[in-house]
Formats: C-alpha cells, structure tokens, sequence
C-alpha cells in the first residue's frame, strides 16, 4: 500500500484508533524485493482477513498494510514491498526495534463455502493468506491462482502448498518470464476455469488492472466477486477522504469491495486513482 509524506505521531481520536507500540519479533527476507516483519499484538489477533493497519515508523512515517498473518494468540506478521522512502526506512528496522501499530481497520473478505478461487499477484497474495488458511474449512474445492512478472517475486509458495495440502485444491503459479510454473498471467488462467468451471465465490488482491480483469469475467459467468483494493489511506477512520474511489472510501466501506460495490464505482474502478493532493490519475 501506499506511503504517505508525515512523519509526526499519528493522531489518536478514540480508543479503537489507539496507537500501540510494538517490537518486531523475525524479519524473514522473501525474495530481493519483500520482507516479512512479524511481530506481538492482541487487537490484530481478532483481525479478519483482508482488514489492514497503520503501521508507523518513528521518525519517518505512516503507512497502511494489509496482514498476511493472523493468530488468535496476535502473533501477527505483514510482508511489504520496498517501494518508498517509509518502506525503505522499515526494510532497515532489525528485531527487538519497535514500531506503531493501529487498527485493524476497514472491512474485510466474507467467507463462503462450496468452490472457491482465489487469485492474486505480488504482495497482494499477503492478506489472501489468511484467507486461504480459513477458507480451507470450508470450501469443497480451492483454487489458488498465484502470479508475478518472475520466479523471485512468487510469494508463500512453500505456505501455499503446506495450507492447502490436506483438501481438495488446485495450486496454478503463473510468471511472465516462464521462470516458474506456466508462463502468462494470473487473468488467463482465471478465464479459463470461469469459463469451464462454476464457482460460488472469486476472491482477489493483486494490481487493480489484474483485479478489474477478474471482475469482469466474474460478471461475465455470473460468479460472485470480492477484491482488496489499494488507495492512498492517511486517517483510516473514513474522515480525510483521500482513498475514496467512487463515492466509498477504501479504508472504511473497504478495502475488501464486494461485486455489488464494484458495479457502482466502474468509472474509476481498474482505470483511475488519487494522487497525495486528491487528484484522479490514470492507473
């Protein structure tokens, strides 16, 4: 998710928005590019999958990020990209360094039951982790469509195939390069199986391109649609208004956007965002 450009304390306006500081417990490097901070917290230990929290670097700043662990003993661990000046000044943080953890926020992925797909790319396979390890109780058959443009961008392969191993699942890893499973992207395979195959429920995360693909083919074969979507978020508690797409607001209608909910922002769904002074630009 995005960074944003303040670096004082975050605001606290309530006790459910409380910042609590914590230490990071592991740091787990995930390819070049993405790294795991796992870290000690009771509230993200009642998270759903797909909510997400502020996360702030003392000194530097506050960003959001989706979880792509959660136990209910709060054992809790986010895999962000190095993509900014804040994730650039997280990926130096060592274990035993603290940081500031508020939420979670937002509404997060509803379970369903029956044949289930989910499809994501990049770090937008964190908060389908958790997801899936749920899931997995209550799904006849799962399919996990997983991309990225090479092999080293490929997250929890190892986690993917340890969680679904044990139920009726099908595991299609696509890289652009062909360095790893089937050369192509994620949405080819999806319109394949939608095409062939009737689902109870798509679940997706990844680049909102990807995820606008997705949804029109679930429209296309009439499959019930859930995305995480990505905005710029700085209050996170819907006042600001600097993540709306549409007329809702990702951190508080989302960032999880039902089919329902998509249809009514497809103007700007897939094709537009807003930058740091709220203006609309071109995805």
């Amino acid at each position: 998710m995005h960074s944003q450009k303040h670096s004082r304390m975050p605001v606290c306006f309530n006790s459910a928005n409380r910042l609590r500081i914590v230490k990071i417990r592991a740091i787990r490097a995930e390819g070049p590019r993405f790294k795991t901070f796992t870290f000690q917290d009771e509230s993200c230990g009642k998270a759903e999958p797909g909510q997400f929290v502020m996360v702030w670097i003392p000194g530097i700043d506050e960003i959001p990020t989706g979880l792509s662990t959660i136990t209910p003993k709060g054992l809790t661990s986010m895999t962000v990209a190095r993509v900014g000046e804040a994730t650039e000044a997280l990926f130096q943080r060592k274990p035993d360094d603290i940081l500031g953890i508020r939420g979670p926020y937002g509404k997060g992925f509803t379970l369903s039951r029956g044949n289930l797909m989910i499809a994501g790319g990049g770090t937008g396979l964190a908060p389908l982790m958790p997801l899936a390890e749920k899931l997995v109780k209550h799904s006849t058959k799962l399919t996990f469509l997983l991309g990225a443009k090479t092999k080293d961008e490929l997250l929890f392969l190892d986690r993917i195939d340890k969680t679904l191993s044990k139920v009726n699942t099908e595991i299609i890893a696509t890289t652009e390069d062909g360095s790893y499973g089937l050369k192509g992207v994620v949405t080819d395979q999806a319109e394949q199986r939608l095409a062939n195959e009737k689902f109870d429920m798509v679940y997706a995360c990844g680049p909102e391109e990807m995820m606008h693909k997705i949804f029109l083919l679930a429209e296309r074969y009439q499959t019930p649609f859930q995305a995480s979507l990505e905005r710029i978020m700085r209050c996170a508690i819907g006042l600001c208004g600097s993540c709306v797409v549409g007329k809702l607001r990702v951190c508080k209608e989302g960032p999880v956007l039902t089919s329902e909910q998509l249809r009514t922002v497809e103007g700007e769904f897939g094709k537009f965002k807003r930058d740091f002074q709220g203006r609309k630009i071109a995805i």
